[in-house]
């Protein structure tokens, strides 16, 4: 019997786990550029953006930044670290935009199709979410992924972002579940992992990037390899 194989329950993150966050991005980005005319190297300023948004996420999600601070603020010190510069008018209207644009945009993980077209005749598939409401819905719709999943829980629903516990409990809860039932699947260790864990969830690291970890924590870097969980 597979690990997880009794499991009537399967919570995934979003971004960064079934939805290629960091493709549909660069995107969305190369496409308000275009527009604003903006002449800037996108490998550049990816290479810049890709760590001060985790940096910014990571106080949005302690709650020391505010939703609009880490919308406008990213791009300001992306644009400041390049030497670019941009008005500030300029940069609220990009960052606005960029919202816009990001769920038009739908690549997913290789095999995220083909892993929730073979859980979901046997679990209860789930969304937990730290993204914003509106943004999330257009992802997950224009991707086609809606129709996989019973519940989607995010931080403004819940009020809180993982890891708190609060927004682990409002899932279950929504789902008609416990925790026993249930395991986590995302890529962040301290938002997902450790979060669940702390409320007596199991859970599947998506470890992309082979990020050393207890060798016997159950982990994939590639999302058809669940098959050996579940």
């Amino acid at each position: 019997m597979k690990p997880f194989q009794h499991k009537s329950d399967i919570f995934f993150d979003l971004d960064h786990t079934l939805w290629d966050f960091e493709k549909n991005s660069a995107l969305a980005f190369e496409t308000i550029f275009k527009k604003h005319e903006l002449e800037l190297d996108l490998e550049h300023f990816l290479e810049y953006y890709i760590p001060t948004n985790l940096k910014f996420w990571k106080l949005y999600r302690e709650e020391k930044i505010s939703q609009e601070e880490l919308r406008y603020q990213r791009l300001r010190e992306v644009f400041d670290l390049m030497n670019k510069s941009v008005k500030d008018d300029l940069i609220h209207l990009l960052s606005q935009e960029y919202i816009q644009y990001l769920p038009k945009f739908n690549h997913l993980y290789d095999g995220a199709t083909e892993i929730l077209d073979y859980l979901y005749p046997n679990y209860n598939l789930h969304i937990i979410t730290n993204g914003f409401q509106s943004v999330q819905d257009g992802k997950m719709r224009n991707s086609n992924l809606l129709k996989y999943f019973k519940t989607i829980t995010n931080s403004e629903s819940a009020g809180v972002k993982k890891p708190n516990p609060i927004i682990f409990n409002h899932a279950l809860q929504l789902a008609k579940t416990n925790k026993e039932k249930s395991v986590m699947i995302g890529d962040s260790w301290e938002a997902d992992i450790e979060g669940a864990l702390n409320v007596g969830m199991d859970a599947i690291f998506f470890n992309e990037f082979n990020i050393p970890v207890e060798n016997n924590f159950p982990q994939v870097n590639n999302l058809l390899h669940l098959k050996n969980y579940l």
